[in-house]
């Protein structure tokens, strides 16, 4: 009995220790996180974060919706933040955790997507451009021309991130559409468009970062953070705000339903929404966040840079992505399927 009660004694110790020292699950975006980030978080709580990537919107949404991932925190764009939450598969955010929810800039705390900021928190934002080497493609970069109707220099040069909503969206502003277009005439231009388009294209892949830096790829669709980051290796790249629309996105932590680590969640959200902490995850994904006070923690380049600091010339294409309809979505999920095969 004794050795019983012994063994049981260091088994409630071990697993006490294992609690205290805490950990998480976060399913981010690939190549967004910041390590060094995550090595202060640690120092700092204890808590062992676990990263794992995925690569679009409608891949974390399938994946949280099949259930048994054992994910504590998600990070969807502003336009799916809705649908996970209507869906059932977040939790409303208990504010009386996050002190530091008071540091969200005024225009991104009152957004119309999650008003007042009940059900998700900043992690960065940024607009879908296309980055292009320049000195392999000296022609106009700021129309979505160069990967919908792809110049000769470019062909089978030329990769297109697998973002639906992006894509589909970028492709219908270019055929005179709207974000969530239900007009099917406009539709079939976009639909036949892409068809059309997609034997010119090397690839349909999330990594530009590094097949871009790499000079494996000459040109892509692609996010402004990841394209500075390409630049600051291979200084001929450029970044393109198509003339005919660019969508602007702002990515969110949100809670998810079934968390297990729930303590751990929330003392990993307020620890993001401190200026100097926001400021790294910038820093390493090249992106801006919406966190007050941050911009003084950031490295000087970002105040400058033109993937990050929109031009003047550019500001009137950028759309903010809207959430869509289902029937958009319908229509948007039978186009990207054809595109597939």
């Amino acid at each position: 009995m004794n050795r019983l009660m012994t063994a049981t004694a260091l088994l409630l110790a071990t697993t006490g220790l294992a609690s205290a020292e805490g950990v998480l699950q976060l399913y981010n975006w690939g190549n967004y996180t910041s390590p060094e980030l995550l090595e202060k978080f640690k120092a700092e709580t204890g808590i062992t974060v676990t990263v794992t990537d995925y690569d679009s919107n409608d891949v974390a949404l399938a994946k949280i919706e099949a259930g048994g991932h054992g994910f504590d925190l998600v990070v969807p764009s502003a336009n799916y933040v809705q649908i996970f939450t209507e869906k059932g598969l977040t939790t409303p955010l208990d504010l009386a955790r996050l002190p530091n929810h008071a540091n969200i800039a005024p225009e991104w705390r009152g957004v119309e997507w999650d008003p007042g900021r009940a059900n998700s928190i900043p992690w960065q934002w940024g607009t879908v451009g296309v980055a292009v080497d320049t000195a392999i493609y000296g022609g106009d970069i700021n129309t979505s021309a160069v990967w919908l109707e792809v110049p000769d220099e470019l062909k089978g040069k030329i990769n297109v991130v697998p973002e639906m909503t992006d894509i589909v969206t970028l492709a219908t502003l270019y055929y005179g559409g709207q974000p969530c277009s239900e007009d099917l005439e406009v539709l079939k231009k976009v639909r036949d468009g892409l068809l059309a388009a997609k034997p010119n294209w090397i690839a349909m892949d999330y990594g530009a970062t590094e097949k871009m830096s790499n000079k494996d790829w000459a040109a892509s669709v692609n996010w402004n953070g990841s394209t500075m980051r390409i630049r600051q290796n291979l200084p001929t790249v450029a970044y393109g705000y198509p003339r005919e629309g660019y969508t602007l996105w702002m990515d969110s932590v949100m809670l998810l339903k079934d968390a297990q680590n729930v303590d751990e969640a929330y003392a990993f959200m307020d620890f993001i929404l401190k200026p100097e902490n926001a400021a790294m995850i910038s820093n390493f994904a090249r992106y801006a966040n919406g966190v007050s006070g941050s911009e003084a923690f950031m490295d000087p380049e970002m105040a400058t840079a033109p993937e990050v600091v929109i031009p003047e010339e550019h500001k009137a294409a950028g759309v903010f992505m809207p959430v869509c309809s289902e029937t958009s979505r319908e229509y948007m999920t039978a186009i990207w399927t054809e595109l597939q095969k």
